[in-house]
């Protein structure tokens, strides 16, 4: 047993309510107690924050940071590169995601993500694998040429990898998976969504029934909400079941849409946010490439030659702002759209996105303007 330690602030969040003056107490990288601050035994080590606490962000979608993409580098050195660029912005628990690409490097990246789980690395809870089985009509900036429909092989290695993976989620479109494919995945314990997609309101509840339970980057490269057919974005929020990332920086989706999609949401299925970041996070770099094609950095957002949005030049943090300042969300709600919801989305809530005797010491510092201050991972400090 480690000797405890207690994190005091002018007001903690724990997931669902605030508490004034108080102290996030840690012992072995786990939540003790939350406890007033004159209530501390007056002998355990003290960190003051000043400002407030919250549960760690958990972002499901990460293309890159710290110059890497992982379908460039689909290593284990690359997937502590993405999750140590994204710690500083208050991300303590990621999904680094794959975008539609070769067997090979799906196989890769998946053999990667095995080991990063062995190794227990820091922030890393899991993958995304977003396509290759997705709709050329919804395509975005993935590659047409690897796009391509799911084969019992591809069913096959997506089960044997949830075996080893806290965390598998893939992001798929009805043109290239059929229900039966979505069922076998569901119950194997992968969290599949639906996106990339011209699919309809009637097919994409049948996929809800079916088991997936995720809408992927709500309102982009999607059937969208019409007077006749309220498409994939339509059932995101219509379908109870049904949980929507959504990427808060006002670029991908205006800021009204985002204000009409929060009031409007039926749950229990929520809303989270998720910044669909590529490598230029934590660095200066003015453009990369995806699939060989070149990927400009301009005025906050990532785009193809020809315009295309291409991922997001977003953190977590600045999603939240976005979200209380803009939006006009309190900020309690802010924080669950970045912790809470996108952790009930793949069945993590047990331990992440809430602070309770017994959940991860994932903890964000904030100051009064939303600044990162600190940043613990299982009780250890990374960032701040």
């Amino acid at each position: 047993m480690t000797e405890s330690f207690a994190l005091t602030a002018r007001r903690i969040f724990d997931g669902d309510g605030w508490h004034e003056d108080a102290a996030l107490v840690v012992r072995d990288g786990l939540v003790e107690a939350i406890l007033p601050t004159d209530a501390l035994p007056k002998a355990m080590k003290r960190i003051d924050t000043g400002g407030l606490l919250a549960p760690g962000f958990v972002d499901l979608q990460v293309n890159g940071g710290g110059g890497v993409m992982l379908n460039d580098h689909p290593d284990v050195a690359s997937i502590r590169t993405i999750c140590s660029a994204h710690a500083p912005f208050g991300t303590t628990a990621l999904l680094p995601t794959l975008i539609t690409d070769t067997p090979e490097i799906t196989a890769a990246a998946i053999t990667a993500g095995e080991q990063a789980a062995r190794e227990a690395v820091p922030g890393f809870l899991g993958l995304h694998l977003e396509g290759p089985h997705l709709s050329l009509a919804r395509k975005g900036a993935h590659d047409p040429k690897l796009i391509r429909p799911m084969t019992e092989a591809d069913q096959a290695a997506l089960i044997a990898a949830r075996r080893h993976l806290p965390v598998l989620l893939t992001t798929v479109a009805p043109e290239s998976v059929d229900p039966q494919q979505v069922a076998a995945l569901a119950q194997a314990g992968i969290v599949v969504s639906l996106g990339h997609t011209d699919t309809n309101f009637a097919a994409a509840q049948t996929y809800a029934q079916a088991g997936t339970s995720v809408v992927t980057h709500l309102f982009n490269a999607m059937s969208q909400i019409g007077n006749r057919e309220p498409g994939l974005a339509g059932a995101a929020l219509d379908t109870q079941g049904l949980s929507a990332g959504l990427i808060a920086d006002g670029i991908h989706v205006d800021p009204a849409t985002i204000g009409i999609a929060v009031r409007s949401k039926r749950g229990p299925g929520k809303i989270f946010l998720v910044t669909d970041a590529m490598a230029t996070i934590g660095t200066d770099m003015a453009s990369f490439t995806l699939n060989g094609r070149t990927i400009f950095r301009k005025d906050g957002s990532l785009r193809l030659a020809d315009g295309t949005l291409a991922g997001a030049d977003l953190d977590m943090i600045s999603a939240v702002r976005f979200m209380h300042r803009t939006i006009g969300i309190e900020l309690a709600e802010a924080l669950r759209m970045a912790s809470l919801y996108p952790a009930e989305a793949v069945g993590q809530a047990h331990r992440l996105g809430r602070f309770a005797k017994g959940t991860a010491a994932d903890i964000v510092a904030l100051s009064d303007t939303l600044d990162v201050k600190g940043v613990w991972i299982g009780g250890e400090r990374v960032a701040g």
